[in-house]
């Protein structure tokens, strides 16, 4: 049986840890534990190739300093968790805080190498309403159902094996313009080193692109089953069933005031509809993402919430590959910036190629 660490940032009031306490014993029962509190334990630890849980107690504040001397750990040593995979149950005293904080956690544990298998996020706000409708489904109340996520992130962790092919198939989807796109000009430094691999490119930026609507569950199932979405078009026509066929999606994003360009943040919300009748745990998602100042991290966090933690992508270690560049193809002027594609290529590489 493989061991699972967990990483349990210490919090000084025992009287809000007892949910958390109470869905780490019913998540990991049976399972071989060896738990990891503060900063120090975690850095005599070599956690690389392991399974990890994050566990953490969050207040009604949302801040557990322990946690920050952890997340600085990991900040500083980029090889920390190669090889590692992992997932996090965040329990929260309000309504707030339990997402961000995961995301920034995840990001952060990514960036040490950590891999996260999709849904690595288990969240449990004050009144747990964000159960309403596991609830229903699982004919429980919003605490059984809280519990049976955490039970089944922890089998998840346990049993994660990438999926490996010899010659892979890449969609990479953008929506900007060749001619002056920093971000496109630093996938081609990528793409030229994946030989191996089938990539197909499909540009959302021609064509209407219209993000959801918000239609009701059951529309959005009859239009799944369909294969297809209300409102059609090139996200139905061309990206879902390429994204069948595909076994990695690269996300080529320029930071736009700190946010997804807003065709591809239609393709995201435009994933639920396909969503209702397929599952992407087998598929592997990476990012491409060039700012002109700052928050790459931003955009990176939004893949991860959008892409890994609700539509179930799997996030291989160091998933996204983060560079500045602001003046049209200045990327091809930055120091060093060939070289870090080739690097992540061969991330890609090794995480999609048997």
């Amino acid at each position: 049986m493989k061991e699972l660490i967990i990483i349990n940032p210490f919090c000084p009031e025992a009287d809000k840890t007892e949910r958390l306490e109470a869905i780490i014993a019913h998540s990991t029962k049976g399972c071989k534990v060896r738990v990891l509190a503060t900063a120090e334990e975690v850095e005599a630890a070599d956690l690389r190739n392991k399974r990890i849980l994050f566990t953490i107690s969050l207040g009604q504040s949302g801040i557990n300093l322990s946690l920050y001397g952890i997340l600085k750990y990991f900040r500083l040593n980029r090889d920390a968790l190669l090889g590692a995979a992992g997932g996090v149950i965040l329990d929260g005293n309000c309504e707030f805080y339990t997402k961000s904080t995961g995301r920034s956690v995840v990001f952060t544990a990514n960036r040490a190498g950590c891999t996260f298998p999709g849904r690595p996020l288990v969240e449990g706000t004050r009144t747990l309403k964000n159960y309403n409708i596991q609830a229903q489904n699982l004919h429980t109340d919003n605490m059984g159902a809280y519990m049976a996520a955490g039970k089944e992130l922890v089998n998840n962790i346990l049993s994660y094996e990438p999926v490996k092919k010899e010659h892979p198939k890449i969609l990479a989807l953008h929506a900007s313009n060749g001619r002056t796109s920093n971000t496109l000009a630093l996938w081609d430094m990528v793409r030229k080193h994946l030989p191996e691999c089938n990539i197909r490119e499909i540009s959302l930026r021609n064509g209407s692109v219209v993000d959801c609507r918000g239609c009701s569950y059951e529309a959005c199932r009859h239009y799944g089953e369909e294969g297809g979405c209300f409102y059609g078009g090139p996200i139905t026509e061309q990206v879902y069933p390429a994204i069948l066929e595909c076994d990695a999606l690269v996300m080529i994003c320029p930071n736009y005031n700190d946010a997804l360009g807003a065709n591809l943040t239609a393709f995201v919300n435009r994933m639920t509809a396909l969503f209702t009748t397929h599952r992407f745990y087998e598929k592997s998602l990476f990012g491409i993402i060039v700012s002109g100042y700052s928050g790459g991290d931003i955009v990176a966090e939004q893949l991860i919430s959008g892409l890994n933690m609700n539509k179930t992508f799997a996030l291989p270690g160091k998933f996204a590959i983060l560079e500045t560049a602001n003046d049209p193809k200045a990327i091809l002027r930055s120091e060093d910036a060939a070289q870090r594609g080739k690097e992540f290529a061969e991330n890609i590489r090794k995480h999609l190629i048997r």
